[in-house]
């Protein structure tokens, strides 16, 4: 039976909770919670609005959107383990009754159409299976006129950045998981050509074009620190 790519991140990334937040900003060379940033910033939502944090993990982008925006979050991963030491951060953050954590799949979520004011997603389009249906469940999910908004890494699209970028995933990001413990090796070992396959398949234009044969209007997309990161958002129509 052949791995699906939920089933693989699933895999991946469950043992690495307590970790997780720590070494993703170091596998990143310190962007990560500037990408998180950003991606928040795309979201016109107030204090009275619920926003939906899909592939919340360890509630990093949730907290964000709390601190940020003011709103209430329902965060939802299909990992038991990333929701356990969501619960430990949200506890530590004193953000236990502003935001409610969820186990259930992207692909498939538990909720009435229409439920949301917002749609956050980090990580996520890369380990859908079906990248247009997966779309199209989140739009569903939003009220008419609200915001999604989803970042992953990209290929840096110059030359001279992409020449780098390649050295580090295939030559940097390997050595530093294997210096971090054994499940990190695999991520490093792992990342690089996932990257790359998902960013072949799915150029920008093409994620773009997606987004809007899925319901999404205004679609636009910003590439940050010089590509390695692209963050997508649009608006329900």
């Amino acid at each position: 039976m052949v791995e699906t790519r939920s089933e693989r991140a699933r895999e991946l990334f469950a043992p690495l909770g307590p970790t997780y937040d720590r070494y993703a900003r170091l596998l990143s060379l310190g962007q990560d919670p500037r990408w998180r940033r950003f991606l928040v910033s795309r979201l016109p939502v107030g204090p009275e609005e619920v926003v939906l944090d899909v592939a919340t993990g360890t509630a990093a982008v949730a907290l964000e959107l709390v601190r940020l925006q003011g709103c209430s979050v329902v965060g939802v991963d299909q990992s038991p383990e990333m929701l356990e030491e969501a619960r430990r951060r949200l506890l530590l953050a004193g953000e236990t009754k502003r935001v409610r954590l969820v186990e259930a799949s992207g692909a498939e979520l538990p909720f009435e159409d229409r439920s949301f004011d917002g749609l956050t997603a980090a990580y996520l389009l890369r380990y859908l299976d079906d990248l247009p249906a997966g779309l199209r469940e989140l739009a569903r999910v939003l009220r008419p006129g609200a915001t999604a908004a989803a970042l992953d890494f990209g290929v840096p699209p110059a030359r001279l950045p992409r020449a780098a970028w390649n050295l580090y995933v295939d030559v940097g990001l390997p050595a530093l998981g294997r210096a971090i413990s054994p499940g990190w090796r695999e991520v490093g070992r792992f990342l690089g050509a996932s990257i790359r396959e998902f960013d072949a398949r799915f150029p920008v234009p093409r994620l773009l074009k997606l987004w809007r044969d899925a319901g999404f209007e205004h679609v636009q997309a910003r590439r940050l620190s010089l590509g390695g990161c692209t963050v997508v958002w649009g608006r329900r129509g």
